[in-house]
Parts: structure tokens; C-alpha cells; sequence
């Protein structure tokens, strides 16, 4: 079901440049999500990243506007006093009406300005708000809700702020508003409904009936067009919040969505289509040298195998050396992120690697936050025996040095017999004895709170993954985000990532994908669907794209078993690649992220704010459509040389030389240049004059 469109991703390389000044003066644009300083969730990052090249766009005139949150300030937050006379004054204004407003710059890149409101504080207005939001709106929030509730409060507050600047300037001022989801999205429609000299933008990351309706198990995308979504959010609970996001998206002057899968569902469900398709980014960190990332891979991979050493401590019967991590993570949504497939997957793995007697080991890491109350007691025991075989190993070889040491000095070459005494080997007995184990290694690295009915656990009940002997895949179920200072797995997420071998991200409803995309940034393969935006994305500008390690799973027009055989078979390719082939793969992969870069996605909302000024000034600001150019010249094109993948290769058996391997073409900066030529330079920011004409792709 193909959505027209008027700006998308197919026309990143012919998007128009603007090279005239842009006099900002009376010009500021205002960034509002709840996310703002505030880490609940995905578009954190997007705000975070993006906020470097948005501020050079804007300089001073660019805000963020959030929620105030005081363990959040307290660690990411320099509150100071606005250098700008006007908000200087409304800040001045709200808080002696009974509010609380702070101002500050967070501590990130680009330090943007952050104004915080204090939606508890201003809780005493709720009961008024919601009267009027009923009275003006027609829209009825339950008390109970309490999301809801701080959504009221917070849209309050923003379109407080937006017409209290608005009436603090001197001059009639050009305020450009952007909201991100429903949380933000009733200050646009109070802006919109109280007609303030605005221009409005709405994002929309994931809808909300979209979630919830995948989450149910039913067939979403073959039925788009088929939903009653009022009757779909009324039996869900959600009808209030679903009218707050429509209303939002259909008042707003420039409506966007972050993928085209998200575009398409928008328009069905939120009965608008959006102008502009605004792709997600990050801030990409190249590597003056290519082995420098792959020397990264290494080392955060030997943590990783420091870690299965004490989990699998007493049944630690395979090689390290071929054993490949695969990990997925994110958010708990046992079927909107496919862990339910993956795992289905996984128990077919084992099989076709026990009947054709793989020696690869594949261990799958799941990092998805679930409710527990502690460690694993066995867990932990692990990683302490681990520690104590370590520690005896090097009493041992101190030992055994010293004595070398003292036999060289006299002039004699050593008895090695006579090197190690009884008490070494009485050491080393006692530390081989601390290793045996009568239970199989933990499948869960806590203590879950409601483990009978874990998804998860379940699943891999039914399916039988263990951990035992036989088993040559392996699962351990991490059920919290990653940090340096656990005890357990002391590893940031980011160098876990950087470890492992490959992602998998079979999502059902994944509106962008942010996990792939940082695979991807930081050279690691990663297996995504034709359901999330960052697949589509990738189909759309790469002609091979498991070739460059990103492998696209086909969930749209395929039934889940066939999904599930597709995954199993990307899968079985992944373990039959030698070392070789999986580092030609993660140099691909790592040359794809200036795809990803802001420096190249942040025009689409260059042009998200330049369409809105101009629909809501229109004798300031003009534009004139046209229709779209063609993507030439940014579609990677398939490698020349040999891919790493056995899928595309000669060889018919997973157990060819690696002598074979060295034979087959392969010249890495000779491929990196022709990867070059097909992406263009990134961009500078553009500098727009008052009453210019700018030419920008025809709305449909």
C-alpha cells in the first residue's frame, strides 16, 4: 500500500540546498517533548542527537521546552538566567502568576538552552484546565489517568509560555513550535485554538492505537485500512489520549512522521497524511584509522567472554573462540519487538547446528528491562568463581616465575618437573573442585518478580533452550538496562553493543529502530523487518543490503513460520562465515552510518520548519512546490568483491579453509572509495533571507 508522498527519504540526495541569509532576529523556534532532559524513552535520543546541528541552525534562538524533573537536573542541567530580554521577562511573568519556570542549558553537545516547567507544581490548575479543554475541545480526560493528566498540565503550561513570549516582545515575533508526540501535543492545539502567532509542527513517532493494536496480536498492516479506531481506542482505553494525538496532527501547519511505514499507518489510523517523512538520526564519530573500531570490537568482546566464563563455569565445554553473540534489546514487548520470533528461531538454530555438527556456539544475549528483585544468586556465584580461578592462576605463575627467575640466575636451565611443588597442585585441585556444578548454568540473571508468567521464560520453557551440553545455542536473559557499575555484566551499553556479533531486531511495530541504527553506526550487523523504519530505509538506499551486514526480515508479506524460517536462515549464513568474512562485513557496515548522520537527515526537518513559517507567515516567508528530484547518485550499490556472506558464495559447505578464503578478492580501500562517491558531502546549515522564495517538493 504505497503512501504519495511529498518529501521522503527516496529524495534525500535531491533535497534543495539554501545557500541566501536567514535573518533571525524575530525569528525563534521551540523544541517541545516530554523527553527533554528527561531519559523515559526513544526520542530522548532524537532530541539529544539532533540538538548539536539544530543549534547551529538557530544559535541563540533555539529552546528546548520539558518537563521539569529534579533528579534529571540535578545531573544534566546548568540552571542559569535567560540572556534574552523577552523570555527573560516571561519566565519572570509565569512564575510570580503561580508557576514554576526554569531556565538553563543541558549538558550535552551543542549545550542547547532548556526551559523546564513544573507540572506538579501547577497541579492546583488541573480540574480548571480539563474544564476547558472539554469545554473548548470536547475532549474528557478520566482522573485517574494519570499519564494523561501530566499531559494536560504540561500542553497547558507550553501554550502558556509560547503566548506569554508572543506577548512579551517588542516587535510581533515569528515563533516556530515543534511537538513530539502526544505528551507535548495539547500545547499545539491551544496554540492553534487560541491563535497565537505560531508556526506548529507535529511529530508523531509511534501512534498511539498503532502500539496498542500490535500489541493485541492482530493482523495490523494487512487491515490498516479496515480499523474502526474510534471504536478500537474506546475498547482499550485510550479514546482520550487518541483524541489528543489526532487533535494534534490535524490543527498542526506541518505534520511529520520519523519513517514511511509510520507515514502509512499515520494516514489510515490518524486520518492525515504527512507532508514530510523525517527520518531519525545520530551523531556519527568517524574513525581516523578503520582498524580502530575493530580494535574496539575486540576488546569489549573479551569482556563479554570474561562474563560467560564464570556464567558457564562447570560446563564451559565449548570454544570461546567460535562462539558468536547475538543479542537483542530494547524495550519489553515480548511481540511488537520480536523476541517471541527470535526465540522460535533460535530453538530451529540449534537444531540444524546439532544435526550438521557445527562447532559454532552461538550465545543470545536478551537485554530487555522486566520487574525483579535481585541477582541471581547463582548468577553472581559465577562470576566469584571465576575471580578465584583467575586469582589462583596468578599466585601460581608468580610463583613459578619467581622460581625460573632464580634458576636462570645461577646459570641453569630449569627442571620444569620440579618448577610447580605440591602446594601448587594442591591450589589448583582446590580451584578445580570449586568449579563443579550440579545445576545447568542459569538461563535468567535475576530473580524474577513473576517468573510463571515471564513471556520470556515461558517461551523458552516451551522450547526447551537450557543451556545444557548438548544445546549449541545458548540463552541468557538479562532482564535490566546495562551499566559499568553492576556487578554482574560491568559494561555500558554501548561497548556491550560494540562486543557482540550481531543484533537482531525482528520487530512486528517498530516505527524507526533505534538499536539497528546503532549497530549499524558502530560497525556491528544487525537483522531487521520490512516492518521498521530503519529497514525500509536501508532497502531503500542499498541494493544488497545483507552484503553491508544488514539483513532485512520479511514480516509484511510473509506469515510468522516463513518469517521465522528467514530469520532461522539469516541466522544459520551468519555462524557458517569464517572471521575473515564477519570483519570484511563489519567494515561494510560501519562505512553505512554517513547515511545516518544528522548532517545529512537533519534537512528533512530543516524543511519541516521552513514549510510551516511559510504556511503560517505567508508574507514573510514563500515557497513555491515543485516536484521532487530522483535519488541518484545515494543508493549504495552491491560490493564488487566477494560478499562475506555464504549465502552469495562459491562454497557449498560451512566448513571450507580458511586458506580458501585468502584467495578470494578483496581490496578494502579500493571498495571503501566507490562507497564514498555514493553518498554526498554533508551539508551546511542554511541561511534563509525574509520574503525569499524557496523552492520545495510539491504537497500531494
Amino acid at each position: 500500500m504505497p503512501l504519495a508522498r511529498s518529501l521522503s527519504v527516496t529524495s534525500l540526495s535531491g533535497l534543495e540546498e539554501w545557500d541566501e541569509e536567514f535573518d533571525r532576529e524575530d525569528a525563534v523556534l521551540f523544541e517541545i517533548a516530554w523527553e527533554v532532559a528527561n531519559k523515559v524513552g526513544g526520542i530522548y535520543t532524537v532530541i539529544q542527537t539532533k540538538a548539536r546541528l539544530t543549534c547551529e541552525e538557530w544559535g541563540e534562538n533555539y529552546f528546548l521546552v520539558g518537563p521539569y524533573m529534579e533528579s534529571s537536573v540535578r545531573t544534566q542541567v546548568e540552571l542559569i538566567e535567560p540572556c534574552n530580554a523577552a523570555l527573560r521577562r516571561t519566565i519572570d511573568k509565569m512564575n510570580s502568576s503561580g508557576c514554576k519556570v526554569y531556565f538553563g542549558r543541558w549538558l550535552i553537545e551543542g549545550s542547547p538552552y532548556v526551559i523546564l516547567l513544573d507540572v506538579g507544581f501547577t497541579a492546583w490548575s488541573l480540574d480548571h484546565w480539563k474544564s476547558e479543554l472539554w469545554e473548548n475541545c470536547s475532549i474528557g480526560v478520566p482522573w485517574f489517568d494519570r499519564e494523561a493528566n501530566d499531559a494536560i498540565l504540561f500542553g497547558f503550561l507550553t501554550a502558556w509560555l509560547l503566548g506569554e513570549y508572543a506577548a512579551q516582545c517588542d516587535e510581533p515575533p515569528h515563533i516556530a513550535a515543534h511537538f513530539h508526540e502526544w505528551l507535548a501535543g495539547l500545547g499545539l492545539v491551544l496554540c492553534r485554538q487560541r491563535q497565537l502567532p505560531v508556526a506548529t509542527i507535529f511529530t508523531t513517532h509511534a501512534t498511539l492505537l498503532g502500539r496498542y493494536l500490535c500489541a493485541g496480536n492482530v493482523d495490523f498492516y494487512n487491515n490498516l485500512a479496515e480499523f474502526n479506531v474510534d471504536k478500537e481506542a474506546g475498547d482499550r482505553q485510550i479514546y482520550h489520549r487518541y483524541c489528543l494525538e489526532r487533535a494534534a496532527v490535524r490543527c498542526a501547519h506541518v505534520f511529520t512522521t520519523v519513517s514511511q511505514i509510520t507515514a502509512i499507518e499515520a494516514e489510515h489510523l490518524l486520518k492525515r497524511k504527512p507532508d514530510i517523512v523525517t527520518p531519525n538520526g545520530l551523531n556519527v564519530k568517524k574513525f581516523s584509522a578503520m582498524h580502530e573500531f575493530q580494535n574496539l570490537h575486540a576488546q569489549s568482546k573479551a569482556r563479554i567472554q570474561e562474563f560467560v566464563r564464570g556464567h558457564f563455569y562447570g560446563h564451559l565445554d565449548f570454544n570461546l573462540d567460535k562462539t558468536v553473540f547475538l543479542f537483542i534489546a530494547g524495550r519489553y514487548e515480548f511481540s511488537n519487538k520480536g523476541a517471541d520470533i527470535f526465540l522460535e528461531a533460535l530453538a530451529r538454530l540449534n537444531y540444524l547446528l546439532r544435526v550438521n555438527h557445527s562447532d559454532v556456539t552461538i550465545i543470545a544475549f536478551f537485554i530487555m528491562p522486566a520487574r525483579t528483585n535481585n541477582f541471581n544468586v547463582e548468577t553472581l556465584k559465577g562470576q566469584a568463581v571465576r575471580k578465584q580461578l583467575w586469582d589462583t592462576a596468578q599466585t601460581v605463575k608468580e610463583r613459578f616465575g619467581k622460581k625460573l627467575y632464580e634458576s636462570l640466575l645461577v646459570g641453569q636451565l630449569p627442571d620444569v618437573s620440579k618448577m610447580l611443588d605440591k602446594e601448587d597442585f594442591t591450589m589448583m585441585k582446590r580451584a578445580i573442585f570449586a568449579t563443579q556444578r550440579q545445576c545447568l548454568p542459569p538461563v535468567c540473571s535475576h530473580n524474577m518478580l513473576e517468573d510463571s508468567s515471564d513471556p520470556i521464560l515461558n517461551c523458552i520453557r516451551r522450547i526447551g533452550l537450557f543451556n545444557t551440553a548438548q544445546d549449541r545455542v545458548k540463552v541468557i536473559f538479562h532482564p535490566e538496562f546495562l551499566s559499568s557499575t553492576s556487578p554482574l555484566l560491568p559494561m555500558d551499553y554501548e561497548e556491550f553493543v560494540r562486543g557482540c556479533h550481531l543484533g537482531v531486531f525482528p520487530s512486528y511495530y517498530e516505527p524507526w529502530g533505534y538499536t539497528p541504527a546503532e549497530c549499524t553506526v558502530m560497525g556491528i550487523p544487525s537483522i531487521s523487518t520490512n516492518l521498521s523504519g530503519f529497514g525500509c530505509f536501508m532497502e531503500e538506499h542499498i541494493a544488497d543490503p545483507s552484503a553491508y551486514g544488514i539483513y532485512i526480515l520479511d514480516r509484511r508479506y510473509r506469515g510468522v513460520d516463513e518469517s521465522c524460517n528467514q530469520l532461522t536462515s539469516f541466522l544459520f549464513q551468519f555462524c557458517q562465515q569464517s572471521r575473515r568474512q564477519r570483519i570484511i562485513q563489519r567494515n561494510r557496515t560501519e562505512r553505512l552510518s554517513d547515511l545516518l548522520d544528522w548532517r545529512y537527515l537533519g534537512r528533512y526537518y530543516v524543511s519541516a520548519r521552513h514549510m510551516a513559517l511559510a504556511k503560517a507567515f505567508p508574507d514573510t516567508f514563500i515557497y513555491e512546490p515543485q516536484e521532487p528530484t530522483s535519488a541518484t547518485g545515494f543508493r549504495y550499490p552491491r560490493p564488487a568483491s566477494v560478499p562475506p556472506s555464504p549465502a552469495h558464495s562459491l562454497h557449498s559447505s560451512p566448513h571450507h579453509s580458511e586458506a580458501e578464503d585468502e584467495e578470494e578478492p578483496y581490496d578494502e580501500d579500493l571498495e571503501a572509495e566507490k562507497d564514498r562517491v555514493n553518498i554526498r558531502q554533508p551539508f551546511n546549515m542554511p541561511n534563509w533571507n525574509k520574503n525569499q522564495t524557496v523552492s520545495l517538493p510539491e504537497k500531494n
